[in-house]
């Protein structure tokens, strides 16, 4: 399975995932000039934006190594650009993480939220 199509698998899991979890979903692969933001979605109070990662094997590192610096800051920037352009720059949010891993036959093999994945 190419890349983009291994992204797209693990981000549709992520969605059904975070649904039985309790958040509500905003929006998907918002983009701005900032970067890209896999999900955006609500729980209880927080605008929670969400980065998903996506292995189907851990040759380069785990799901949560993949988050570089440079990630994270574009990251946080997409955010503060989404709730400045939508009116939502006094509702708390933050940033989590969904980390997907696939088996090699494109099964899910683990998915694991981790909340505030990285701070403000």
């Amino acid at each position: 399975m190419e890349r983009r199509s291994t992204g797209a698998l693990g981000e549709k899991l992520a969605r059904n995932f975070l649904k039985k979890k309790g958040y509500g979903l905003v929006e998907s692969n918002y983009r701005c000039r900032e970067g890209e933001i896999d999900i955006i979605a609500c729980q209880k109070d927080y605008l929670v934006f969400v980065e998903v990662r996506t292995r189907s094997n851990l040759k380069f590192g785990s799901p949560e190594e993949s988050i570089t610096g440079a990630k994270a800051e574009h990251l946080k920037k997409a955010a503060l650009y989404y709730c400045q352009t939508h009116d939502k720059m006094s509702a708390p949010w933050r940033i989590d993480l969904v980390a997907v891993e696939l088996d090699s036959a494109n099964k899910l093999k683990r998915i694991e939220l981790i909340q505030d994945a990285i701070e403000e």
